[in-house]
């Protein structure tokens, strides 16, 4: 994702491009096929909403900037309501068509095992989370630091005309959307209390995956925790999480409010797959048959593909790199996407556009500074670049908390909804103003 995206604002920008992919001569677990920007978890870009929410505001910053992810993700949207849910095939074959006919767009279908040296000029590494084990180990040795990691899950999908839509009904949280079929985006499962303490105590009690030795003090990221683990931590916390009941009416028997919802939303452009959001696991196959058959509506599904869990490495970005993602060892090696330590899809690319970005200008001989920290952009390369607390450094998605504070107004105290307006009102003047400068400078 970042590295498809770095290479589109370099070539944007007339500055030629090797892009190495070492799949599929060398394959990872997650991955299926061998396009760039293949999405191996949710295939959400979650909330799209500029006026109130960071993601949305970073995918607003995205496309004033002409970002190819975000293109791709525009074309191949599917119904989410107030979210940006993508065909994940068809939106990995665009970005890969669109990289690769391009002439200044170089394929190298080829593991890179070690760290390049300066004569080759500018060098991204956007390797993602599922870094190969020999670049992991010269990145290891370069940067002299210990690898942290934690764990990513992935959530099961199904095929959607195995549910029981006598028990099921689609309806999005508080009907929001600006079409029907937005309205209309997700499939839910009710469940009664019974049902939700059964599931809860088939959930504690499932087979769960093995880690490997060396793997068992790792921490997860928050973001994108395995429900068992939610679990664990009390047994009301899935409902009061991804299984919550608010926003919602039974069409079968609306004067009877669940107790707890399983959501599932389109996976593809078909409608034929369907994703159980927010479902992420890691227990053994055969429990996940066992515990996700007793949802109901989901008694009789068939799955396309089963959750699994995966070991996600980032470096120590606030140790290591520069203002501008370059490491402070080795200068010409800039970094980005989700090893940097940002998490989600969409903040992945965005640090790859500014990668790219920054990279190209480089080789035209001139510098660009990183945009101002009250962007969703600047923020986060602001936290991952000296903003955060290297001893304690986690993943962390893009949210307000790592904006500058804004100024109270006199009258007083802001709602939450105008302190969220303003904050993103404040960002689009700082974003328009950082691209305007920088087309000025060319």
């Amino acid at each position: 994702m970042a590295g498809s995206e770095a290479a589109w604002q370099a070539i944007s920008l007339g500055v030629p491009v090797i892009l190495h992919e070492m799949r599929p001569r060398v394959e990872t677990f997650a991955h299926k096929t061998d396009h760039l920007a293949e999405m191996v978890c949710s295939n959400s870009f979650r909330s799209d909403d500029d006026k109130a929410n960071a993601v949305g505001l970073l995918h607003w910053e995205m496309r004033q900037a002409d970002s190819l992810i975000m293109e791709m993700a525009d074309k191949h949207a599917l119904p989410a309501g107030g979210a940006l849910a993508v065909d994940r095939e068809l939106f990995a074959k665009g970005v890969s068509e669109k990289l690769l006919s391009h002439p200044l767009v170089t394929l190298d279908r080829a593991e890179v095992a070690d760290l390049p040296g300066p004569d080759l000029g500018p060098v991204i590494i956007a390797t993602g989370p599922l870094t190969s084990e020999k670049l992991s180990r010269a990145i290891l040795a370069a940067t002299g630091q210990d690898s942290l990691a934690f764990f990513d899950a992935i959530a099961p999908i199904v095929h959607a005309d195995t549910v029981d839509l006598t028990t099921a009904w689609w309806q999005s949280r508080y009907d929001k959307g600006d079409t029907e079929e937005d309205r209309n985006a997700y499939l839910n499962c009710p469940m009664n209390r019974q049902q939700y303490e059964d599931f809860i105590d088939a959930l504690l009690a499932a087979d769960k995956t093995e880690f490997r030795e060396g793997e068992t003090d790792t921490p997860y990221f928050d973001g994108c925790l395995p429900i068992e683990v939610m679990a664990e931590r009390g047994r009301e916390t899935l409902r009061f999480g991804p299984m919550k009941p608010v926003g919602l009416t039974n069409r079968h028997h609306p004067d009877i409010k669940p107790y707890a919802v399983v959501q599932l939303r389109r996976d593809n452009a078909l409608g034929t797959l369907l994703n159980i959001v927010g479902f992420q696991t890691k227990m053994k196959y055969g429990a996940q048959l066992d515990v996700f058959k007793r949802i109901p509506g989901l008694e009789t599904a068939e799955f396309a593909r089963l959750g699994g869990i995966h070991r996600n490495s980032f470096i120590n970005s606030p140790r290591l790199l520069d203002p501008v993602m370059r490491l402070k060892s080795a200068p010409h090696i800039r970094f980005a996407g989700q090893i940097t330590g940002v998490e989600g899809y969409v903040e992945s690319a965005a640090m790859g556009l500014l990668a790219g970005k920054m990279a190209a200008y480089e080789v035209l001989g001139r510098s660009l500074p990183p945009p101002p920290p009250e962007t969703a952009m600047g923020a986060l390369i602001d936290h991952i670049t000296g903003g955060a607390d290297a001893r304690s450094f986690q993943p962390m998605n893009v949210n307000f908390g790592l904006f500058p504070p804004l100024k109270d107004a006199p009258t007083g105290r802001r709602s939450r909804k105008d302190r969220y307006l303003a904050y993103t009102d404040r960002a689009k003047s700082h974003w328009q103003g950082w691209l305007d400068a920088r087309q000025a400078a060319c």
